[in-house]
């Protein structure tokens, strides 16, 4: 009896304890909301995050944000923060060959892509060089490396024969990255010549509008 006697005590002392003053025991607590907005605000927009692609609606990689990107087909939201975050780190990607260096796109998901994707960023191959490279221009240009860099930066001023040139070649292309030129390659050794410089678009993230640019620079006689 001691013991359930000292137990219903503690027991109402606690109870005690936990009850705000003016508050009446067992009276029930409407918790926050947790967002601002209506159910159907929320609702609403959580349908726009989730519906596909409509006919002919495009995404800009370069400023889109993880929920838009997560709306292309096969792109998940994980992919589509990794796309964000690789974007934020390193700048936008400019083109479609510039998506391609972000971990977890292949040219099978680029290919996917390619008609629902623009890009309003600056196209890397064409960027103004910065007050630091201008500064160390001469050195750099001077050695391997820079000579390198410097053909990937600037179109070429000859033309390629696109059903000879090696891949380091064709990476100086306007629009045309590491990945995409070992592409090439391995498209033209597994399935022969190009018969023309259209032909390129049978290469999984070349559309259009990369032929066109390439057009004045590479040949396919």
């Amino acid at each position: 009896m001691l013991l359930l006697l000292t137990l219903a005590v503690a027991g109402q002392g606690v109870r005690l304890l936990a009850t705000r003053p003016g508050e009446a025991p067992g009276e029930v607590q409407v918790l926050p909301t947790l967002s601002d907005g209506s159910p159907t605000e929320q609702r609403d927009s959580a349908m726009h995050e989730a519906r596909p692609l409509a006919p002919g609606e495009m995404v800009d990689a370069d400023v889109a944000q993880p929920a838009e990107l997560a709306r292309l087909p096969r792109v998940g939201v994980a992919l589509a923060k990794v796309i964000v975050a690789d974007r934020n780190a390193k700048g936008a990607f400019g083109s479609l060959q510039g998506l391609d260096r972000v971990p977890g796109i292949g040219p099978g998901l680029l290919g996917t892509l390619a008609p629902h994707l623009t890009f309003s960023g600056a196209k890397p191959w064409n960027a103004e060089p910065n007050r630091l490279g201008a500064g160390l221009g001469t050195a750099f240009a001077s050695s391997p490396q820079g000579s390198m860099a410097a053909a990937r930066l600037e179109p070429p001023d000859t033309v390629l024969n696109v059903n000879r040139a090696t891949a380091v070649e064709l990476e100086g292309l306007p629009g045309i990255g590491p990945s995409l030129a070992q592409r090439i390659v391995a498209d033209r050794e597994a399935r022969g010549p190009f018969a023309t410089v259209e032909a390129l678009d049978r290469i999984p993230g070349i559309g259009p509008g990369l032929v066109a640019r390439l057009r004045r620079s590479v040949t396919a006689p």
